[in-house]
């Protein structure tokens, strides 16, 4: 009998505990390989990326949950990237569940037909809340108070010293 191995594609940029739940999660399932977008997709996609690949790389590589690291050949075409990893047999592709059904299968230009010609399952793994590199970017960049980031709790209902001439009600 073969092993289970659970696919997921990503950029893992600033590896944080969201990430970390998110493979424990995929680890429950079988052995997981992630498949890390390159820096010049990720830009496309998203944003450019704060760590490089290899920095990225090396990241996720110190994750125990993590079985094997590859890089994302085929950019927008995963079904390519999992097609060119070599005699591993993937049962599942995991997201988040923030993402779903035919919005991500598009996304990731696979289909319906192409899970079932592979027999592959999709696999959604519960989104992990109140932590995203896009939040940590903009605690970086002073925006900590958005989203309810801020540690006085109050979130965006909160003015604090040295923000445009707002005070903090606590003080």
């Amino acid at each position: 009998m073969s092993e289970t191995w659970v696919y997921v594609g990503g950029t893992f940029d600033l590896f944080h505990y969201g990430h970390a739940s998110f493979l424990e999660q995929c680890k429950k399932h079988g052995k997981v390989v992630v498949s890390l977008n390159t820096d010049a997709f990720a830009s496309r996609y998203k944003r450019r990326p704060i760590l490089s690949l290899e920095e990225r790389i090396k990241s996720v590589q110190s994750c125990k949950w993590v079985d094997l690291i590859t890089v994302n050949v085929g950019n927008e075409d995963s079904g390519y990237t999992i097609d060119k990893i070599d005699n591993i047999p993937i049962k599942y592709i995991a997201h988040g569940d923030d993402w779903n059904n035919v919005g991500l299968m598009h996304q990731l230009g696979i289909d319906q037909s192409w899970l079932d010609q592979k027999e592959i399952k999709m696999l959604y793994i519960p989104y992990t809340k109140g932590i995203s590199t896009s939040e940590i970017i903009g605690r970086v960049n002073g925006d900590h108070h958005r989203r309810g980031n801020c540690s006085c709790g109050l979130g965006e209902s909160c003015s604090y010293p040295g923000v445009a001439g707002e005070t903090n009600p606590k003080a």
